[in-house]
């Protein structure tokens, strides 16, 4: 089981970013996926979540309105779309699916004049 992320960056307070994740050795189909984060000297936290079809997403009160969760089954990828950022969604932001013990590495987004 493999995911990679990717997207991450600098961007600017109220600036957007999108993020990628391309999942392997699993059946991504049938899977629901997460994406957390984990800030500087924090533990990980529970960003949002999608389930297998894509029909059902949620998110963590501190991003409701701001993120959006999506997938294309097609591409085995989960994306999360982020809004209007402040600086206290600086992190590193990980994908995930529930009942594997696999993480990625990770992409970094700074949120920074």
């Amino acid at each position: 089981v493999q995911f990679v992320e990717s997207g991450g960056g600098l961007v600017q307070p109220g600036g957007s970013v999108r993020l990628s994740c391309a999942a392997s050795g699993f059946t991504f189909r049938s899977a629901g996926m997460t994406w957390y984060r984990q800030a500087p000297g924090k533990g990980r936290e529970l960003v949002a979540t999608i389930s297998s079809a894509g029909s059902s997403t949620n998110y963590a009160e501190s991003v409701k309105g701001r993120f959006t969760i999506s997938r294309d089954n097609a591409k085995n990828t989960v994306y999360l779309q982020m809004n209007s950022l402040k600086p206290e969604d600086t992190a590193v932001y990980y994908c995930k699916a529930p009942g594997f013990n696999s993480w990625g590495q990770g992409t970094q987004v700074t949120v920074s004049s």
